[in-house]
């Protein structure tokens, strides 16, 4: 964590599960101004997921191409937003930031965004989150920093922005500077080394917004490689409880501490259990390099 530290200009931080309060831990409050609440989404399953399972050689097919969600996927962001109104979380939620891959677009306007009933679970159904509909939902933006591992992968290659801006007119894409993926490429597969780097900048970028409560809509890998990072020198039961892999449209709310605050390191826990595991219907965990 230390070789990190600098991104974050002196800053400290520490991330804990966002669970209950008890009396031993109630000493260690910390005031909001100096707190973030994050909700790490992992998409719901891909088409490339389904086939990813036989091995990574089939994730090299063009077919695969900005892998859509599956059929389970559309199953999964449905369980997911039902039980996201259920806890009241979409009135919670400042902002919604999501990766700018179909599958993760997608995800994030059928959990987060408008009228979920108007959405439909086909293999090329592209719902759409109108004006309109934002009227009752956050807002949302896609950042690049917060993508899958690059390269080699079709699936991992982004459309244009004016494909994505047809298919998601109210999605903000402003923060993304090309039109064209520049990002991916098809000989060389991005080294987790750079994965973790490019995480902790999505985090020291986070940092700087004035959002306290966010949902990230992200990827398996990029999502482990980022906490693995933040949580390295953190030897708490937190460690455990968040090191491990995301399944698909699986939630973990968490709290993040600026803990220059303080002299000390220590996770920051606050009132309210907010863990909603995905309806996964007894899907196949993939493994960890074909299941993006």
């Amino acid at each position: 964590m230390d070789a990190f530290a600098a991104l974050f200009r002196g800053k400290t931080f520490v991330v804990s599960p966002l669970s209950a309060l008890d009396a031993a831990t109630a000493k260690h409050l910390y005031s909001l101004q100096h707190c973030k609440i994050l909700h790490l989404v992992r998409h719901g399953q891909g088409v490339h997921n389904m086939e990813g399972n036989n091995g990574p050689e089939a994730l090299l097919s063009q077919e695969f191409f900005d892998a859509h969600l599956s059929p389970l996927g559309w199953q999964q962001v449905g369980n997911l937003r039902k039980r996201v109104e259920a806890s009241g979380l979409t009135q919670k939620i400042d902002l919604v930031i999501t990766s700018p891959l179909l599958r993760t677009l997608q995800t994030a306007v059928g959990v987060f965004g408008g009228d979920g009933e108007s959405q439909t679970d086909g293999i090329d159904a592209h719902p759409s989150l109108t004006a309109t509909a934002t009227v009752n939902c956050p807002p949302i933006i896609a950042v690049e920093l917060c993508r899958e591992r690059l390269g080699v992968h079709p699936c991992d290659k982004r459309r244009s922005i004016s494909e994505y801006h047809s298919l998601f007119p109210a999605i903000d894409f402003k923060l993304i500077e090309s039109e064209d993926d520049k990002l991916w490429k098809a000989d060389a597969r991005e080294p987790f080394e750079e994965v973790t780097a490019r995480g902790m900048e999505f985090m020291k970028w986070l940092w700087t917004r004035q959002e306290k409560e966010i949902a990230v809509v992200s990827h398996g890998i990029f999502l482990q490689q980022t906490l693995n990072a933040l949580l390295n020198d953190c030897q708490t039961s937190p460690n455990q409880e968040l090191c491990p892999r995301f399944t698909n449209c699986e939630i973990r709310s968490v709290v993040i501490v600026d803990q220059s605050i303080r002299g000390s390191c220590y996770p920051g826990t606050i009132s309210g259990e907010l863990r909603l595991p995905a309806d996964v219907a007894k899907e196949n965990i993939p493994r960890e390099e074909v299941s993006n």
